[in-house]
């Protein structure tokens, strides 16, 4: 029985240049009928020359042609081709097609996938996703990988998520928020009409429309009021605002607090949708998976082929990845395989870092946080060949064992390049944050000189009746004479120090001592008797 270092031997070399168990003559009995053939297969590509076809894909797979005219593969691909090779111990040349293109619909030579259909190479050293379409065109290995396409985007001077002033709450609370101070001040109205109509007539009238409005925007604000409702149904709707009011500054001044503080930095594009939502221009690699994709209309992301109608996405075909930094510094965003743009943003980020670039400006790149698509890639072979069996078998195990995404990540440092929070420990309000109060403040100049403008034009064009104008005064006189002679509100000031007083005071007046206090007994105008205390400081406004 074999021991657990023997086995982690065995699993070691399965992925690796050994040989399998099976391949050992001394226990070939032992075999089945598809390890058989699996060696028979393999035994007889031993000494073969094979034409393998590759394309520029930094750095999962590329070609590079040498000083002698030939031309090598280079890149994760041809690290499991030379370990294939090894072990079959065959031979191979390198094809490249005419256009760097995954697929095609021209001549054979114009795309890897046409080469491999028309079988004028025995395979392809290619990270190819496996598109349904194209498994009637050629037939592909055991997965190498999961691909991910992801976007990148020059990474933005502030957040995406709102001005700091608005930022605490999402727009549809703020729409919220404005609806209700608009519509409770007519509510209060309506309310205490139908109160006043309908069931109770006391002395509290209904509270007209404009008052109710100033009530609903002063209490937004923090400001009192001078409106003091007697009846207990205006009090429950007074105090209904004011506690709505109370919650809503708290949970305000909370999140503000929290956003200054611990602010989460976002982007405008977050996932496909953002790209045609906000019109975002956005460029990928001609001739590959993603183009394939927004162009097929049985695909979910056929719905960006719209952009490419318009002209905002664009495919390029590139020699280097780094042609496309200029597009991307120029506002576009840049779809790619993850692991390839993992490579451009590291190179960028060491290309500045040797140039002396300070820190806070050599992440000028960000990868936005959702994928664009996914999709699992593979090796691609003509189909009925016998390759596929007898390769798939190592393919399988150096998946299995880790080398596949070992080899993906060796040149990739162990932390995340250029993240999208740069957990900087400052946190400073800039001109941005405060822009909402500028606007506030403008837009509000700008009412009140459109309101003053009106009246002044209102009432230059319009004739007042001068009958209605004295009618008018006089019922402001009478209401101001009902006002004085209401002995239930404080006396004004004018009526206790002026001529006009309403109290009779002398020093023969009676004096009287009521529950330790003592009050000067005086008679008003009207015949009544009053109390006015006499050794209290408030006894001062009555001498």
């Amino acid at each position: 029985m074999a021991t657990g270092v023997e086995l982690i031997f065995s699993t070691i070399c399965n992925a690796s240049l050994c040989e399998s168990n099976y391949d050992n003559p001394l226990i070939d009995s032992g075999l089945t009928n598809q390890q058989n053939e699996i060696l028979t297969l393999g035994n007889s590509l031993n000494g073969k020359h094979l034409r393998i076809a590759t394309y520029n894909n930094y750095p999962l797979n590329w070609a590079q042609k040498e000083s002698n005219g030939t031309i090598t593969g280079h890149g994760i691909a041809f690290i499991i081709v030379e370990i294939l090779r090894k072990k079959f111990n065959f031979t191979f040349e390198v094809v490249v097609p005419e256009t760097n293109f995954e697929f095609g619909f021209g001549k054979p030579e114009s795309s890897i996938v046409s080469l491999v259909n028309s079988s004028k190479v025995d395979m392809a050293a290619a990270f190819l996703p496996k598109l349904l379409r194209f498994y009637k065109m050629v037939t592909f290995s055991n997965d190498l990988d999961e691909g991910t396409w992801m976007m990148m985007l020059k990474r933005p001077k502030e957040s995406a998520a709102g001005l700091g002033i608005m930022a605490p709450f999402d727009a549809y609370v703020w729409y919220l928020i404005l609806a209700s101070v608009i519509f409770y001040g007519p509510c209060i109205t309506f309310l205490t009409r139908m109160r006043s109509k309908l069931l109770v007539r006391d002395k509290e009238g209904p509270i007209e429309l404009s008052p109710s409005i100033w009530f609903v925007y002063g209490s937004f604000i923090k400001q009192g009021t001078n409106l003091a409702p007697d009846a207990n149904t205006t009090r429950v709707l007074f105090a209904t605002w004011w506690i709505f009011i109370t919650l809503l500054s708290a949970f305000y001044t909370a999140n503000l607090t929290a956003f200054l503080t611990l602010s989460k930095f976002t982007l405008d594009i977050e996932s496909p949708k953002d790209l045609l939502k906000k019109d975002y221009r956005w460029v990928s690699t001609a001739g590959g998976a993603v183009q394939y994709t927004v162009k097929n209309p049985d695909e979910d992301l056929f719905y960006l082929n719209k952009m490419v109608a318009n002209g905002r996405a664009q495919f390029y075909s590139v020699e280097v990845d780094e042609d496309y930094l200029p597009i991307v510094q120029r506002g576009a965003v840049l779809v790619k395989e993850q692991t390839a743009i993992d490579h451009l943003m590291y190179g960028d980020y060491l290309r500045k870092t040797r140039q002396g670039v300070p820190e806070a400006g050599r992440c000028v790149y960000v990868v936005a946080p959702q994928p664009f698509m996914k999709m699992q890639r593979a090796f691609a072979y003509p189909r009925n060949t016998t390759l596929k069996i007898i390769f798939d078998v190592v393919i399988t195990n150096l998946l299995e064992g880790g080398i596949v995404n070992f080899l993906e990540h060796r040149d990739l440092p162990s932390t995340k390049i250029c993240p999208l929070d740069l957990q900087s420990k400052d946190r400073q309000l800039r001109n941005t944050d405060l822009m909402m109060t500028y606007e506030i403040m403008g837009a509000g100049l700008a009412a009140g000189i459109a309101v003053f403008i009106g009246e002044i034009f209102i009432k230059r064009t319009t004739s007042i009746n001068k009958q209605a104008y004295s009618d008018n005064k006089r019922k402001k006189k009478s209401r101001f004479i009902e006002r004085n002679n209401d002995d239930s509100r404080p006396p004004p000031y004018d009526s206790l120090f002026g001529g006009k007083s309403r109290y009779k005071i002398s020093d023969q007046s009676q004096r009287k001592i009521i529950n330790g206090r003592e009050y000067c007994v005086v008679d008003t105008v009207n015949g009544e008797t009053r109390l006015i205390p006499v050794r209290t400081p408030s006894a001062f406004l009555y001498q």
